[in-house]
């Protein structure tokens, strides 16, 4: 059995940021043995959290370190004044959000939207 998990973060709270990586840290500590892919996408709002000013910076490289991937929407990144430069090591800029959303559901990963 597969649990891959995607994680929808659109808004700029950071509470809403802090639970959904809460969420995934919660997720893989209950499933220690299960093969799985965990990946956060941010869109809208919610991109300024993956720059490397972020107050969550520690946190999604701890995360990183277990595997899970972080990804960024161009258009957002556009829209908050951002350069791909200017985001954490690791996060992957995707050309749009809604796209890599649809794509990474047809795949078979949960959906969930804290």
């Amino acid at each position: 059995m597969y649990y891959d998990l995607l994680v929808h973060v659109d808004l700029p709270e950071g509470q809403r940021f802090l639970m959904a990586l809460n969420n995934i840290s919660n997720y893989l500590t209950a499933l220690p043995d299960q093969p799985c892919q965990v990946v956060l996408l941010a869109n809208g709002g919610a991109v300024p959290h993956l720059a490397m000013t972020s107050t969550h910076a520690d946190r999604i490289r701890e995360l990183q370190s277990r595997g899970v991937a972080f990804r960024a929407c161009a258009n957002a990144l556009r829209n908050a004044s951002l350069s791909p430069e200017e985001l954490l090591e690791g996060v992957e800029v995707v050309p749009a959000g809604v796209v890599e959303l649809v794509r990474l559901q047809r795949e078979g990963f949960a959906y969930i939207k804290p």
